[in-house]
């Protein structure tokens, strides 16, 4: 069985660009709600003062995490004027062209790094009761 990749990326929002920013979160989160119906969650955060965001996902496996990519990277451009990303990392076992994808994004949006993480040790019950 293929195991889930967590996928967290962290950004500073650019002077002046919160409430264009916050508009673009709602429209991105909406589409991929819609679009990418493999995704487990999908959660993106600000902090208290609104300088900096936090993106957080779970999905089932580095392929949906691919499709996540592919579907989602036009959308991703229209951050490039509200963000500066700053760092990605996944938890899990990516393939090299989700790496490949994950390297694009980080360029496109600031230039930050990617770090992965392999699972050591652990379990995941997703749909238990």
């Amino acid at each position: 069985m293929a195991e889930p990749i967590v996928y967290i990326d962290r950004s500073e929002v650019r002077e002046g660009k919160l409430d264009a920013l916050k508009k673009a979160i709602g429209e991105l989160a909406e589409f991929i709600e819609a679009n990418v119906p493999r995704a487990i969650s999908y959660s993106i955060y600000l902090d208290e003062t609104g300088s900096k965001m936090t993106v957080v996902q779970i999905q089932p496996d580095s392929a949906a995490l691919e499709f996540h990519m592919k579907v989602g990277g036009p959308a991703f451009a229209k951050f490039r004027d509200l963000i500066r990303l700053t760092a990605i990392e996944v938890y899990g076992d990516p393939s090299a062209h989700l790496l490949q994808q994950l390297d694009e994004k980080a360029r496109l949006l600031g230039g930050g790094s990617v770090a992965v993480h392999k699972l050591q040790g652990g379990f995941t019950r997703f749909g238990c009761d």
